[in-house]
C-alpha cells in the first residue's frame, strides 16, 4: 500500500509520488514569534510531524522546513508593549516556541529558517517580479498585481471578485487593484528596516514563504502544510508570487492543510477568554496527552478541545501505558515490521490518525491477553507502532509516577507509606491503613491493590 493524500488544489485524495525518487521536500508553516504559542497553532506541528515520521518510513532522503516568522507587525507591537527590541522578543518566543514543540514530542525539522535571514532572496524575488511585470512601486510600497496572473485563486477556488467583496477591508489608495497585495512595505526611523531598491523597509508575510522555500528547498516542492486559515491569502499569494517569479513553473504538487481547533465547540479567540497556550497547557498535563489529543481525531477535520478531551487523552495513555507496566518483565521484539499492519496502513491512507489510535487500543488489549509466548511480538508490535506517531516513548514506570502537578511526596515517601499500609493490614490496624492512603490520595497519589502487592500512579 502506498501513501495518499488529499490534495487541497485537487480537491480530492491523490497517490502520493515524490518529484524526484526516494527524495521528498516539504515545508509548513511555523509560528510567528510574539507570544506563546496557541493550541491552534499546535496542530499543524503535531500533523506534520506525524507525517514528517511516515515518510522518513518510507522515503531514503525527506527534507522538512518548517520557518519561523520573526519580522512582523505583531512582534513590532509587542516589542513596544514591552519596552524591548524585535530581536530580543523574536529570538525570547523562538526558544519558547522550540520547547514546548519539543514537549509536544516533535521531531526537529532538517530546516528551521528564520525570515530575517533572507532578506536578500527576497529583494531578488522581488526584483524578478518587477522585471516581467508583477510588481510595482506605489508610496514606498512595493505590489503583487493579482491581475497579471490568469489563474490567480485557483488554490482557493475563489474569483478574483470573490476575493475583493470578501476582504472587508478598506483598499488602500496606492493600490492599482484592490486586491493587490504588498510585498515590500517601508519602515520608519524607529522601526526594524533593511534597505532594498525602494527604500528602507520590511517585507511582506507571503514573501517569507516563497523566498524562504526558494532558497532551502528549490523551485517546486513535493508538500506544502498549514492550517485551513492559510489557503487564502497566505497560501495563495505563495502560490503567486513562486509561480510568476519561476515563469509559470509548479510551486506545490500536494497542498495539505488540517481543520480548525475550536474550544469547547467555539471559534478560539481572545475576546472569549478560551484562548490556550501551550505553555499555559503544560502547566496541568504531560505534552504527550497533548500530543495523543490532537491525534485522535483526522487532520482534516474540525476537532473540539476541550478539558474532558485532555482528561479522556490521558485516560488513554494510562491504558496504554498500563499493558506496558504490566508487561515489564517482558524483552520486546523490536525487530517487529509494522508496514504490513493495520495502524501503518491507516496513517498511509492520508495519515488517518484516528484509525490508527484505535489499533492502538486493540494492540494493548492483544498484549494483556496473551499469552507468554505471543507477549514479546505484541509488545514490539505495540512499541513500533507507536513509535510510528511519536507516541509511548516514556518509561511506563515513570509515567504512573511522575506528575506536572506533583504532591508533597516524594517516590521514596510514598514507596514507604505503602510498605506501611500494608504492614498495618496485616497487623489488623486498618484504620492506619485508611489513613495512609487518605493521605496519598490527597497529594494525588492513586493506589492499585492486587493479588502481587500494590502499584501507584498519579493523578
Amino acid at each position: 500500500m502506498a501513501l495518499s493524500i488529499y490534495n487541497t488544489q485537487s480537491r480530492k485524495k491523490e497517490l502520493f509520488t515524490p518529484l524526484q525518487r526516494d527524495k521528498v521536500t516539504m515545508y509548513v508553516c511555523g509560528a510567528t514569534v510574539y507570544n506563546f504559542v496557541h493550541i491552534g497553532n499546535a496542530r499543524p506541528v503535531v500533523v506534520f510531524d506525524t507525517l514528517f515520521r511516515l515518510l522518513k518510513s518510507e522515503y531514503k532522503d525527506v527534507t522538512y522546513a518548517r520557518n519561523v516568522t520573526d519580522i512582523d507587525d505583531k512582534i513590532m507591537k509587542a516589542a513596544l508593549d514591552n519596552g524591548e527590541t524585535t530581536r530580543a522578543i523574536s529570538e525570547r518566543f523562538t526558544e519558547a516556541y522550540a520547547e514546548d514543540m519539543q514537549a509536544l514530542g516533535c521531531l526537529t525539522p532538517s530546516i528551521v529558517p528564520k525570515a530575517t535571514d533572507h532578506i536578500p532572496e527576497m529583494i531578488a524575488m522581488m526584483e524578478a517580479l518587477v522585471a516581467k511585470g508583477h510588481a510595482y512601486e506605489a508610496e514606498g510600497h512595493l505590489l503583487f498585481a493579482v491581475q497579471t496572473m490568469a489563474d490567480y485563486g485557483k488554490l482557493s477556488n475563489r474569483s478574483l471578485e470573490d476575493m475583493l467583496d470578501g476582504a472587508r477591508v478598506e483598499v488602500a489608495a496606492y493600490k492599482r487593484y484592490g486586491g493587490d497585495f504588498v510585498l515590500w512595505k517601508p519602515s520608519s526611523d524607529s522601526e526594524p528596516g533593511w534597505e532594498s531598491p525602494w527604500g528602507r523597509g520590511r517585507p511582506g508575510w507571503h514573501l517569507e514563504c516563497s523566498a524562504m522555500i526558494e532558497k532551502h528547498l528549490g523551485d517546486t516542492i513535493d508538500i506544502h502544510g498549514g492550517g485551513r486559515d492559510l489557503i487564502f491569502p497566505h497560501h495563495e499569494n505563495e502560490v503567486a508570487q513562486s509561480c510568476c517569479a519561476h515563469d509559470g513553473k509548479q510551486f506545490v504538487r500536494y497542498w495539505m492543510h488540517n481543520g480548525y481547533l475550536n474550544i469547547d465547540g467555539e471559534k478560539m479567540s481572545k475576546s472569549l477568554g478560551n484562548f490556550h497556550t501551550v505553555r499555559s497547557l503544560l502547566e496541568s498535563y504531560k505534552g504527550e496527552v497533548i500530543r495523543f489529543a490532537l491525534l485522535s481525531a483526522h487532520y482534516r477535520s474540525e476537532q473540539d478541545f476541550s478539558k474532558d478531551l485532555l482528561d479522556q487523552s490521558k485516560a488513554g495513555l494510562d491504558t496504554l501505558y498500563g499493558a506496558l507496566r504490566e508487561s515489564a518483565d517482558v524483552q520486546a521484539d523490536l525487530s517487529v515490521d509494522i508496514k504490513d499492519k493495520p495502524l501503518y496502513k491507516a496513517l498511509l491512507d492520508d495519515l488517518n490518525t484516528a484509525i490508527a489510535v484505535r489499533e492502538l487500543y486493540q494492540l494493548a488489549k492483544s498484549l494483556n491477553k496473551a499469552d507468554a509466548s505471543e507477549k514479546p511480538y505484541l509488545k514490539g508490535l505495540l512499541l513500533n507502532s507507536a513509535a510510528q506517531m511519536g507516541l509511548l516513548e516514556a518509561d511506563p514506570e515513570a509515567w504512573f509516577t511522575t506528575s506536572v502537578q506533583a504532591g508533597d511526596l516524594g517516590a521514596e515517601d510514598i514507596e514507604a507509606l505503602i510498605v506501611e499500609r500494608a504492614d498495618s493490614k496485616r497487623n489488623k490496624n486498618f484504620a492506619r491503613a485508611d489513613e495512609i492512603r487518605d493521605l496519598l490520595i490527597a497529594d494525588g497519589v492513586i493506589l492499585e491493590d492486587s493479588k502481587d502487592g500494590t502499584k501507584w500512579r498519579r493523578e
